[in-house]
């Protein structure tokens, strides 16, 4: 599921809104954050409370530019919750976690400017 971005790239393809709803959008605080040397390109795997609907989560992703495994426990992220598990080297990977290119392509992640319920769903 993750595709390299290109920032500049033109608006993608008009959709509905039902096509919108489909994806399941949900914020999550990092609960664990650990190195993860196996990765192909340099990733943390973390683990993610999403509430109680969906629980403790994980996912690899690919942040290690813009954040340090000790800042990150305990931050609020959001992620897609339903697509199919990916295996990535020896983990597999059950929600991928969401961000925004920083002026250089690195990722920064999505998080809400207060913290929020656990599992509360993007609209």
């Amino acid at each position: 599921m993750h595709m390299d971005h290109d920032p500049a790239a033109s608006p993608a393809p008009e959709i509905s809104f039902d096509d919108f709803l489909k994806v399941d959008i949900r914020i999550g605080t990092v609960v664990e954050a650990e190195p993860f040397p196996e990765a192909r390109k340099p990733a943390y795997k973390l683990l993610i409370d999403l509430g109680p609907a969906i629980g403790l989560k994980k996912s690899s992703a690919q942040i290690t530019e813009n954040y340090d495994l000790e800042d990150l426990v305990g931050k609020q992220v959001a992620a897609v919750v339903n697509f199919p598990p990916r295996q990535i080297g020896p983990m597999m990977s059950e929600v991928l976690t969401l961000g925004f290119p920083d002026g250089d392509g690195a990722v920064m992640l999505f998080h809400p400017t207060k913290e929020v319920p656990n599992g509360g769903r993007l609209f």
